[in-house]
């Protein structure tokens, strides 16, 4: 039985309510239906259909597929986690490549992430903003700690690019040993510098 909580306005609201219920249900349709048929056949009538939901809802709600494949992937894709603090970059760094090689190749994932991407050519994504922040807060902590660092986007295109690239295009899966051969690269590359 849910609670009723009083919201600072006043109003009375129930954690996961019907709307986190239809919400839940509206992603889990969607992130089926792209693991089965491909982002190309993906509609918001069928997502709604296999949701048990109306239409309306989702327009109402994510306005549009695009915006519902952005909202799915980034709740999905995004680990809610603390980035691990080694006390060194090198360490910090692989062990978070490892953590999203793994989360982006579990089943399904990769799906979403590719039919995501599809839809946000020429936009930086949610997954892809965190990303970027998440490069810069272990960079600022590196260089906190007085290490010698590459830039942010440095980490991006040198470790995050390849793994997406090779989950979206590969025929090879990821394997969680990548993640210190791409920082290896890094290093060496900005070490040049």
């Amino acid at each position: 039985m849910n609670t009723v909580q009083a919201s600072p306005a006043g109003q009375t609201k129930r954690p996961g309510g019907r709307s986190a219920q239809v919400q839940s249900q509206v992603r889990t349709a969607l992130e089926a239906l792209v693991a089965e048929q491909g982002r190309d056949r993906v509609t918001v009538p069928a997502v709604a259909e296999r949701a048990g939901v109306s239409a309306s809802s989702i327009y109402r709600r994510w306005g549009d597929l695009q915006g519902l494949l952005a909202e799915t992937a980034t709740q999905r894709l995004d680990p809610n986690r603390p980035l691990k603090d080694t006390g060194e970059l090198r360490k910090d760094l692989e062990a978070w490549a490892r953590e999203l090689i793994t989360a982006l190749s579990r089943p399904g994932n990769t799906s979403l992430m590719k039919a995501a991407a599809a839809l946000n050519v020429g936009n930086d994504t949610d997954c892809l903003r965190n990303r970027k922040n998440e490069a810069s807060a272990l960079v600022l902590r590196a260089r906190a700690r007085g290490e010698s660092t590459p830039d942010a986007q440095q980490v991006v295109d040198h470790v995050i690019a390849p793994i997406v690239f090779r989950l979206l295009f590969g025929g090879d899966a990821v394997k969680p040993g990548l993640a210190a051969q791409l920082v290896d690269e890094l290093l060496t590359i900005t070490a040049r510098c």
